[in-house]
């Protein structure tokens, strides 16, 4: 399988070297040239275009940070959809609303491709050790085609449902990682409050059925604040999102919805 990577950023940098090392014949194209050049030391092809990536390519795996650049890649006179061959498959391990994918794959199918969602979990460091979560939603054969990519940088890769599902999926998660950090985050503002430093109530919690993803996270990165610098957008769209989806379906997302929004708060206004 030839595969086409676009956006190599701190996620998909290390997702393309991997397909890369695993002997996939691998295209890839950036809008800047140093994120190309960082694959001088590989046998990787450098595209001018991403039409130009998508002739070359049976695969086309798009790890973009918003559905605007979805939008900007796949669309106009040299993107994906003016090169792309019918058979191929187009991955989105973008995290974007599953709306996003559905449209994508509207105008993909009028060329014979397919769509399938992919978003990930974990990190650059987990894609280098091949351990990334890797959430799917689309055609079973079609994903089935995609796992032997997929697994170069992805164990477990999960088969979630129909097309959009992978998306949903990944915005629970991010939910549930929000709202965690709410909880964990005040925990250790009412440690201190109570005389307890909060380096010693994570070393005894992290050994205790208290333990959470949420809290190692706030102790590995400085806190809080430092966490809604780095990832503080990117949570507050996903929290966005699901929300949106709940409303669509006319669920009631209650207590974990509030306490997103309570950790989201509490990274604007930090304690």
């Amino acid at each position: 399988m030839r595969v086409g990577f676009i956006g190599l950023g701190n996620q998909g940098g290390p997702m393309a070297r991997r397909i890369i090392e695993s002997g996939f014949p691998t295209t890839l194209w950036a809008r800047r040239p140093a994120s190309v050049a960082a694959f001088d030391d590989t046998p990787a092809t450098i595209a001018d275009s991403p039409a130009e990536l998508a002739a070359a390519s049976d695969l086309i795996c798009l790890c973009v940070v918003r559905e605007s650049d979805i939008d900007e890649v796949a669309g106009g006179e040299h993107g994906l959809l003016a090169g792309v061959m019918p058979g191929s498959v187009i991955a989105v391990h973008s995290t974007v609303h599953p709306d996003t994918c559905k449209s994508l794959a509207k105008k993909a199918d009028a060329k014979g491709v397919s769509v399938i969602d992919a978003p990930v979990s974990g990190g650059g460091p987990a894609a280098a050790e091949r351990r990334l979560v890797v959430m799917v939603g689309g055609d079973a054969d079609t994903v089935e085609s995609c796992r032997p990519v997929f697994e170069t940088y992805g164990d477990p890769v999960v088969h979630l449902g129909e097309l959009g599902t992978g998306q949903t999926a990944k915005l629970l998660n991010n939910l549930l990682f929000t709202a965690q950090l709410g909880t964990a985050a005040t925990a250790l503002w009412l440690a201190q409050s109570l005389g307890i430093a909060g380096e010693r109530l994570v070393e005894v919690v992290a050994r205790s059925s208290g333990n959470s993803f949420a809290l190692n996270a706030l102790r590995g990165i400085g806190g809080l604040d430092r966490l809604a610098g780095m990832a503080g957008p990117l949570l507050q769209k996903d929290v966005r999102l699901i929300g949106d989806l709940i409303t669509a379906v006319g669920a009631d997302g209650g207590a974990v919805l509030a306490a997103a929004d309570a950790a989201l708060t509490l990274m604007d206004h930090p304690r």
